[in-house]
């Protein structure tokens, strides 16, 4: 390894995404919303599930979820709010910049991953960008159970935006159950 600060350093940065809150449920109401860190977990979880299911690679599919919002620590966590006023910051530039210094292994497996769910033309990436809309609805339903009323807006995006027949009937099921019915089985 030529450098292992830089791995050391990288690991220090990526502990923002424990203090970063998903801003965007503060305009649902939402006092303390879950971290970056915190909603990139169950992405990465529900991904090699979702992977699983439809025959994809879980491992692959798990780990492209991991690094879906490390830009963000760099960013913030930005909500849709912001659409008209700027312009997307580009995942892989950021990503280029973050693991510039890493060594060579370390940075070409970050990069791949980040281009490969940015584009989103393996079934892994449509698994991991399903999982990430997939956690989001949960994370809803969660909130809407607790008495957050404003939350249908991020259900009937995330039921929109998916595209795998398995993270359909996930959703489906999702909607139907309580958040607490894991605990009745």
């Amino acid at each position: 390894m030529s450098d292992p600060s830089a791995i050391a350093s990288f690991g220090y940065e990526l502990g923002i995404l424990k203090r970063i809150r998903r801003s965007g449920w503060w305009h649902a109401g939402v006092r303390d919303p879950e971290s970056v860190a915190e909603h990139s977990l169950r992405v990465a979880q529900l991904a090699g599930l979702l992977a699983a299911e439809e025959g994809a690679d879980p491992a692959r599919a798990a780990y492209l979820a991991l690094w879906h919002d490390t830009q963000e620590t760099r960013t913030g966590d930005l909500p849709h709010t912001v659409k008209p006023y700027l312009t997307k910051p580009d995942p892989q530039q950021i990503t280029a910049d973050q693991t510039a210094r890493l060594p060579d292994a370390a940075r070409t497996s970050v990069r791949d991953a980040v281009d490969e769910y940015e584009t989103a033309e393996t079934l892994e990436s449509r698994c991991a960008r399903d999982a990430d809309k997939l956690e989001m609805l949960l994370q809803a339903v969660e909130y809407r159970e607790v008495g957050v009323q404003r939350v249908q807006g991020w259900i009937d995006s995330a039921l929109k935006g998916l595209s795998t027949a398995t993270a359909q009937r996930v959703a489906e099921a999702a909607t139907s159950l309580s958040p607490l019915a894991w605990r009745d089985r």
